[in-house]
């Protein structure tokens, strides 16, 4: 069944190389070896589509092998109940499993799946999707919510890679029934070694603000990195 992942997320990176053009670079100072080795924990940011699938095109071919093989992928429950997208979702990585969105057993059953020194935890840590108003569906600014805090706590080692996406409501916003081809999509990388980040954190801050030391940094980060779109979304204020 693996091997099968593997194939399919192959075909995604296919599809989406052939009908949308990308561009992506790597910001940050750079770690020894191969970048997309060792990664434990995958943040992709500023979440405003579905759709973000088109972004398989960019990682190296281990990086999917690995998602196939040892991803864990906490969706909403809301979106794995779609007949079409949940079943999609169900097949992209080992481990799919559908959360609450609350800090409640859905996600404490997420962070015990890290069986095997292999795992790794792939999440949108806004937990919510940007409208073309720059707002979530309940009117509120996207936020990075405290969930990463617990995955950067309950990991052992590893790397956490940073996926600064450039918005994807020109390819297809939500509420769009169609996507639309050939545009172009953006998205920057940034990796760091997760001991050293959360030693570096809980020695500026300790244990009791480690959680919103994670979610500043992490914020400033987004509005700092996410490259800008054409024709996608404003969303929040970055920091030039």
């Amino acid at each position: 069944m693996s091997f099968l992942r593997y194939l399919l997320l192959l075909c995604v990176k296919l599809v989406s190389r052939t009908f949308w053009r990308r561009r992506c670079d790597w910001v940050g100072e750079p770690l020894p070896g191969d970048r997309w080795g060792g990664i434990r924990l995958t943040a992709i940011l500023n979440h405003t589509s579905l759709f973000e699938w088109v972004f398989a095109a960019m990682p190296s071919n281990s990086f999917l092998r690995a998602v196939a093989y040892h991803g864990v992928v906490p969706v909403a429950e809301k979106t794995i109940r779609r007949p079409l997208v949940g079943r999609f979702f169900a097949l992209i990585a080992a481990h799919v499993m559908p959360i609450s969105r609350q800090r409640d057993h859905t996600w404490r059953t997420v962070l015990t799946k890290f069986d095997d020194d292999e795992s790794m935890l792939i999440i949108l840590p806004e937990g919510r999707m940007m409208r073309r108003d720059g707002l979530d569906s309940e009117g509120r600014p996207l936020s990075v919510r405290g969930g990463i805090a617990d995955a950067l706590l309950a990991i052992p080692d590893g790397r956490m890679l940073l996926c600064y996406s450039g918005g994807l409501h020109h390819v297809q916003a939500p509420g769009d029934r169609f996507p639309r081809l050939f545009k172009t999509v953006r998205m920057n990388f940034e990796a760091f070694d997760i001991v050293d980040y959360r030693q570096r954190l809980l020695a500026e801050h300790g244990e009791d603000g480690f959680r919103g030391a994670v979610i500043a940094d992490l914020t400033a980060r987004r509005d700092r990195y996410c490259p800008v779109t054409p024709g996608s979304a404003p969303g929040f204020e970055r920091a030039r």
